[in-house]
């Protein structure tokens, strides 16, 4: 019943398609949200010892970051004459943000600053194989092959804002 109304939802989305839904925005906002956001909070899990600034840092840089990407995405699709540039712009911006609160929702459920990265992590992944399943029925691809490079590049992204967050811990001697 489940998978039934996941694909069906995904149905609505292709037909959406027609009618200038933008998939690609949707793409750009969540694979930017999920990159950039679980880098952060990976970071500043292991360099912050309070976890009330790990979450007000995820806060401010998912709002500024969700403002940024939708105006970048209008001002492109602007740049290609798109007239419905504002809605590339406001569909990034949406879901960057509503990203953003799926990846931070675990920091305010657990009290452990790393169980709660690890069910944003978890968080991640379903996203991104659920969109991935969702636009395979918009564009009849692999949805495996896209599903598993989106994982790996999010994956390294955060890996490496955990070595620079231990990296700048340790010779910054920070800690708070």
């Amino acid at each position: 019943m489940f998978l039934w109304r996941i694909s069906h939802a995904c149905d609505s989305m292709a037909h959406m398609q027609n009618k200038k839904f933008y998939a690609g925005a949707i793409i750009l906002g969540m694979h930017d949200a999920l990159v950039s956001l679980t880098g952060l909070v990976a970071g500043l899990t292991f360099a912050l010892a309070q976890q009330k600034l790990i979450v007000l840092s995820a806060i401010i840089a998912s709002v500024t970051a969700g403002l940024s990407m939708g105006a970048s995405e209008y001002l492109a699709e602007k740049t290609n004459r798109n007239k419905y540039a504002w809605r590339a712009g406001i569909t990034t911006g949406c879901a960057y943000m509503a990203t953003c609160v799926m990846l931070l929702i675990p920091f305010y459920i657990s009290d452990n600053s790393r169980v709660a990265l690890l069910f944003s992590f978890a968080i991640a992944a379903m996203m991104i194989f659920l969109c991935n399943f969702c636009i395979r029925h918009a564009h009849n691809r692999n949805w495996w092959q896209h599903a598993i490079e989106m994982l790996i590049i999010c994956a390294t992204v955060s890996i490496v804002a955990f070595l620079i967050g231990e990296f700048a811990k340790t010779t910054m001697g920070v800690i708070i």
